[in-house]
């Protein structure tokens, strides 16, 4: 018996019928399997679910991330302290939801936040969520951000703002392009995922201020570190847990 038919377009396919979980699930009802047999199939089942929705997750922000592009930054920061002048450059949450959101929802992505608070520190986790029910969660955790006279809830809503920006641009793995008047910025070499993070442990080791440690490293934000900051900020940052402990 020959199980290989050619299609229309003269392509063989096979007629042999594609044996899901589901219909091994029938199969098995049918011929009077116990609930045991019954329960196993079914978890079979909902693996084979979670990873068709989990490929279908992954092709989605392929294609997204294909079209995503670098984001402008559109604010402006320029203040000076005892430590100096800091003056940079950032995109808004505005700015990030414009370029982002249509694209995102053209391949049935979406995302949304958590916000808990531990302590003195603000925990926010972004939720990105494919219509296939598949999602992926990323949390980044600060202390309020009370520079620059902020009342308590300016300082958290602004802490806030800060963790929803970087917990997105972190899961959808974006970057912005300084806004320069069509000059090519300097290539520098960032910090990467891994050291993002590693610096996140070692501020809340520390219990540095990250405001007031950006500040001394004259950076605007952890993210964009450079490799020699990164080496400076870790050393700092050790040398302070260093002499908490011997406290």
């Amino acid at each position: 018996m020959n199980d290989m038919t050619p299609n229309p377009n003269g392509q063989i396919i096979s007629s042999l019928p594609v044996v899901t979980p589901m219909t091994m699930i029938e199969r098995a009802i049918e011929k009077g399997a116990d609930v045991a047999m019954i329960e196993k199939l079914m978890e079979l089942q909902e693996r084979n679910d979670r990873n068709i929705a989990r490929r279908a997750f992954d092709l989605a922000i392929a294609a997204a991330k294909a079209e995503i592009p670098s984001i402008r930054k559109n604010r402006k920061v320029d203040f000076t302290t005892s430590k100096g002048r800091t003056s940079y450059a950032h995109e808004d949450m505005a700015e990030i939801s414009r370029t982002v959101d249509p694209i995102l929802s053209r391949y049935g992505l979406a995302y949304r936040y958590r916000t808990t608070q531990d302590g003195r520190n603000l925990v926010v986790t972004c939720i990105l969520s494919h219509q296939d029910g598949y999602s992926e969660e990323t949390t980044l955790s600060s202390a309020s951000d009370e520079s620059g006279n902020k009342n308590h809830i300016q300082a958290v809503g602004s802490a806030a703002t800060y963790l929803q920006r970087y917990t997105l641009k972190m899961s959808l793995g974006l970057a912005a392009s300084e806004d320069d008047d069509g000059r090519r910025a300097e290539q520098v070499q960032r910090i990467d995922a891994d050291q993002f993070i590693t610096l996140q442990g070692l501020l809340e080791q520390s219990g540095a201020d990250e405001i007031k440690f950006l500040a001394f490293l004259g950076a605007k934000d952890l993210e964009s570190l450079t490799l020699k900051q990164f080496d400076t900020a870790v050393s700092a940052l050790r040398k302070k847990i260093a002499q908490k402990g011997a406290a």
